[in-house]
């Protein structure tokens, strides 16, 4: 195992440059030589992991969730490609697709906790509280209350709000990276430290019709905010993955996460021409946790790659049918008014890739407007034994620019029209 001075490249910067950080695969996991296969079955639902003792661990992993807290001292900005935010993208609708579903399956949820998890579970709606989520396992700022500690009957009315607030396709791949994490512990022989319940549920503000309120499930692959303001929905930032994508044994064997996002990224790369792809390619150094993961709500990314003008009209539709993979993830019609609005900014939407081209390199691609962030992108290995960037990991985000993550924006604006 390398040393916490060890220094690798590990991925590059939103220009496509290389960027050399700290050996972040020893120290986010213990992950040991022996990775036999454990039966965790019978020792289902296990309590919560304990929050970590910052102070215990290695030192570059002290520097690491330095730099994350030092993060939310800076006021929310939101995503922005040269760092002053596009205003007048996001105005209220005063009518749209109902969210009473999910407003009663979020109620149903409340009502079934007590008192003290009543105040454990809710935060105000402009709490920074939502800023705090992330995709590594270790529990470092988890809030809310998390699966383990739930009844079974409280756990499913939990999976009855991930139901009503994601599109059929984005539910089975949240869950399905809940397995996979389930799987995880059977692999690493760490029960204590992954597993199916280690996720955190939180609602902010209160179910409401008219008012703005919202929720976000928060833990190893599979951090969801959503934000809902009377018909109107805001499902970003939303990460989800798995390490691996597929499991090939254990209670789980089949299930596997993320491998549409990955083959239509690659077959719409390979529509492009030679000279096209040649455009698109904006580095060869695949970033370690992509650019806009956890803690980096304020990024500036600039718009790099193939614009949608360079494109035919039969490679602009494939894109769409390739966005629509991720604007699916809201459900129902709300789904729809997502796509709508990403074609109304398309032709200032750019495509970019990172890393080979051929048909077993792992890879990153990009699609980003004034309107929609999504990254794909393959990982090394972190927790299992590490193989250089490979397929067996993958991450896919989704993040809404100029300052509507967590409906920021439209929170601003309600906040404004209340106040005149």
């Amino acid at each position: 195992m390398l040393c916490n001075r060890c220094v690798v490249t590990v991925g590059s910067r939103p220009d496509g440059k290389a960027l050399r950080l700290p050996w972040l695969q020893a120290m986010l996991a213990y992950a040991t030589p022996d990775h036999a296969m454990t039966d965790v079955s019978n020792i289902r639902p296990r309590r919560a992991p304990p929050r970590i003792d910052e102070t215990k661990v290695s030192k570059p992993l002290q520097d690491l969730f330095a730099g994350w807290r030092q993060s939310l001292k800076e006021p929310f900005k939101g995503i922005s490609s040269a760092g002053e935010i596009e205003c007048g993208l996001f105005p209220p609708h005063g009518t749209g697709p109902s969210t009473k579903a999910l407003i009663d399956a979020v109620s149903r949820f409340l009502s079934s906790l007590d008192p003290a998890q009543r105040a454990a579970v809710q935060f105000d709606v402009d709490s920074e509280i939502w800023r705090t989520w992330s995709n590594i396992h270790r529990n470092l700022m988890r809030h809310g209350l998390c699966l383990a500690e739930l009844s079974e009957q409280q756990r499913q009315l939990a999976y009855r709000v991930l139901g009503a607030g994601l599109g059929a396709r984005a539910y089975e791949t949240a869950r399905n990276a809940m397995k996979l994490n389930e799987h995880l512990a059977e692999l690493t022989n760490l029960p204590e430290e992954f597993g199916e319940l280690f996720y955190w549920i939180s609602i902010f503000g209160e179910p409401s019709a008219d008012r703005p309120w919202g929720w976000q499930f928060d833990g190893h692959h599979c951090n969801i905010n959503c934000f809902v303001l009377g018909s109107q929905m805001v499902l970003s930032p939303m990460l989800l993955g798995s390490e691996p994508v597929l499991a090939e044994s254990g209670i789980y064997k089949g299930t596997t996460v993320l491998r549409e996002e990955e083959a239509a990224g690659w077959a719409f790369m390979n529509a492009l021409t030679p000279e096209q792809r040649a455009r698109a390619l904006i580095g060869m150094e695949l970033p370690f946790d992509g650019y806009a993961s956890g803690f980096k709500d304020n990024i500036v990314v600039p718009y790099l790659g193939l614009p949608v003008a360079a494109m035919t009209p039969a490679q602009r539709d494939q894109l769409i049918a390739l966005v629509t993979l991720y604007t699916d993830r809201l459900p129902g019609e709300h789904a729809r008014l997502r796509l709508d609005e990403v074609r109304r900014h398309l032709d200032q939407t750019v495509f970019a890739w990172i890393g080979e081209f051929d048909p077993v390199s792992p890879f990153y691609y990009r699609i980003y407007s004034p309107v929609i962030f999504i990254e794909f992108y393959h990982q090394p290995g972190v927790a299992l034994p590490n193989t250089g960037y490979n397929r067996r990991h993958a991450h896919a985000l989704v993040r809404t620019p100029n300052g509507n993550d967590y409906g920021r924006e439209l929170l601003r604006l309600y906040k404004a029209s209340r106040a005149g």
